[in-house]
C-alpha cells in the first residue's frame, strides 16, 4: 500500500510540474489563457508558443528525466552499487562526442538533425565497443572497467576536438551544448527521442524481478531462474537506448540518475525492482523542476539545465553520503 501511494504521489507531482512548465515563461500570461490557447486556440502567436515551444519542452523534460532516473536505478540494482549512474558504461560520453564532432565539422549548419543523430550514432558505437571489450558473458566488474575505459576515451577525444578547434564559435557552441538544456527544442526532437526511450522502457521495466534476485548474489539469482547473461544484455541495451536519446536531445544532464534512486530507495523498502518505476517518475519530476527553476532564476541569461542539476544534485548527494555513513556508524 505504501508503494502504491508513493507511485500515485509521484504521478501527481509530475503532472503538476508538467502543467507549471507549460505556463511558466518570460511573458506574463495568465494560466487560464495559456492553457486555453494550448487546447482550443487557433493559429495565433500564443497558440504557436504553447504548442511549438512550451509543450515539446515540457514533454522532453518528462522523457529525459524519466530516462535518467530509470537508468540510474537499473544500473545501481544490477551492479549492487549505490554509486553507479547511467554514464558509467560510457554511453553519455560517447553520445556527447558524436554531437561534438557534428558541431565541429559543420554538419549541424548543413542539416538541423545532424547533432542528435550524431549523438545517437556515438551511443550505438559505444555499446558495440562495450560488448566487444566486456563480452556477453563477462561479469559486472568487466562491464564497469570497459565502461570506464570507453568513457575516458570519449572524454579525451572530446577534449582533443575542443583543443584543436580553429573556430572559437564552434568551441563555444560545444561548451554550451554540453551543459545540457531543453531550450529551443521542438517536436522534431520529441519524435526523434521517443522511439528509443519507449524501447528502453520496454526493456528495463520488466527487469524488476531479476534485479531483486541479484540482491542475494549471482549464484542465488541463477538458482532462482534468473538468466544473468540475458539480464545483462537487456539492461545495457535499454540503458544505451534511453541515455543515448536523452543526451542527443538535451545534452549532458548530470546527477539525476545518481541522486533520484538514493532519495527514493528507503520509500520502496530498498527493493531494486520497485525502485525502477519510482525513479523514472522521480527523475521526470526533478528535471521538470530544474527546468522551471532555470527559467525563473535567470530568465534573461539562459541558465543551463545541466548546470542547475549539478549545483543542486552534488550537495544533496554529499548529504546522502554523510547520512549513510552516520547511520552505519
Amino acid at each position: 500500500m505504501r508503494y502504491h501511494g508513493l507511485i500515485i504521489g509521484l504521478v501527481l507531482l509530475v503532472l503538476g510540474l508538467f502543467v507549471v512548465s507549460l505556463v511558466v515563461g518570460p511573458a506574463k500570461i495568465p494560466v487560464q489563457l495559456s492553457l486555453s490557447a494550448l487546447i482550443w486556440g487557433d493559429s495565433g502567436p500564443l497558440s504557436l508558443v504553447m504548442r511549438e515551444i512550451r509543450l515539446p519542452r515540457a514533454l522532453l523534460g518528462v522523457m529525459v528525466g524519466a530516462s535518467l532516473g530509470l537508468c540510474g536505478a537499473a544500473m545501481q540494482g544490477y551492479l549492487r552499487n549505490p554509486l553507479a549512474e547511467p554514464g558509467l558504461i560510457g554511453v553519455s560520453g560517447s553520445a556527447a562526442l558524436g554531437a561534438v564532432i557534428a558541431i565541429q565539422t559543420g554538419l549541424t549548419a548543413a542539416y538541423a538533425l545532424a547533432l542528435p543523430l550524431s549523438a545517437l550514432a556515438g551511443a550505438g558505437i559505444s555499446v558495440t565497443l562495450l560488448f566487444s571489450l566486456a563480452g556477453l558473458r563477462g561479469g559486472s566488474l568487466t562491464l564497469i572497467l570497459a565502461g570506464i575505459a570507453i568513457s575516458a576515451l570519449a572524454g579525451a577525444l572530446t577534449a582533443l576536438v575542443l583543443n584543436l578547434s580553429p573556430n572559437p564559435f564552434a568551441a563555444t557552441e560545444i561548451v554550451f551544448w554540453m551543459m545540457g538544456s531543453l531550450a529551443d527544442r521542438s517536436f522534431t526532437h520529441v519524435a526523434l527521442a521517443l522511439p528509443f526511450i519507449l524501447i528502453g522502457l520496454v526493456l528495463l521495466l520488466p527487469l524488476g524481478r531479476g534485479l531483486d534476485t541479484l540482491t542475494l548474489g549471482e549464484d542465488a539469482a541463477e538458482a532462482l531462474g534468473t538468466r544473468l547473461v540475458r539480464l545483462r544484455v537487456t539492461l545495457v541495451a535499454g540503458v544505451a537506448a534511453m541515455v543515448g536519446a536523452a543526451t542527443a536531445v538535451a545534452g549532458t544532464v548530470g546527477f539525476v540518475g545518481l541522486v533520484v534512486p538514493h532519495l527514493l530507495r528507503g520509500a520502496v523498502g530498498a527493493r531494486p525492482g520497485r525502485l525502477l518505476l519510482a525513479s523514472a517518475l522521480g527523475g521526470a519530476a526533478m528535471v521538470l523542476a530544474a527546468d522551471i527553476a532555470a527559467r525563473l532564476i535567470m530568465p534573461g541569461r539562459d541558465l543551463k539545465l545541466g548546470v542547475l542539476t549539478a549545483i543542486v544534485g552534488a550537495p544533496l548527494f554529499l548529504h546522502l553520503v554523510y547520512r549513510t555513513r552516520r547511520d552505519q556508524a
